[in-house]
């Protein structure tokens, strides 16, 4: 599995990006969202009970993401047109603000080193890299347990302090860097 340090890989995917006819895919690659944070979340497969309740609540965060700068992007193993099939019918998808990047050769999903070894399928992965491709974060959960969508607003914005942040940090709080100066 590639971790903090590592460049996240070249991909180049085809991505569901509305449900407009005649505008619903895109291709996406590593560099479409240059100078930003990227947010780059793997769930196992569409059509499932946990993975909506994470990709809507990043869909509802969205703004947030934008605020700090990030683009999010959501991946799974299911083709471009299983996406655009969930995302009509799914309630809560239909309005999607982010890109469905469909990874249906596995090779983004292997690259990163995300793919469940019995199912074939991605884990539920988080990277967090920062403008320059550079993987500062990465959270791997089993199938069974869906992410915390505020754990990763939360993460990311202290990566974006560029300071030493303390357990439980939020942000607005001081770092300790701020505490260190001042006790200097």
């Amino acid at each position: 599995m590639l971790t903090v340090g590592d460049k996240i890989p070249a991909f180049n995917l085809k991505g569901v990006v509305s449900l407009e006819k005649g505008k619903e895919f895109k291709d996406i690659n590593q560099s479409s969202y240059k100078g930003k944070w990227t947010v780059l979340f793997f769930w196992p497969k569409d059509f499932t009970f946990i993975c909506p309740t994470e990709i809507a609540e990043f869909g509802k965060r969205e703004k947030d993401f934008q605020d700090r700068n990030a683009q999010i992007l959501g991946v799974s193993t299911d083709s471009e047109y299983v996406h655009h099939a969930w995302r009509t019918h799914h309630p809560d998808l239909k309005a999607l603000p982010f890109p469905m990047l469909a990874d249906i050769k596995r090779e983004l999903s292997a690259a990163l080193g995300v793919l469940h070894k019995d199912e074939g399928v991605a884990l539920r992965a988080t990277f967090i890299a920062d403008p320059e491709g550079i993987i500062r974060h990465v959270s791997v959960n089993d199938l069974s347990v869906g992410r915390n969508v505020s754990e990763v607003l939360r993460t990311l914005d202290a990566f974006q302090t560029d300071e030493l942040c303390p357990c439980n940090w939020q942000k607005g709080e001081e770092t300790l860097t701020t505490k260190l100066a001042k006790a200097g």
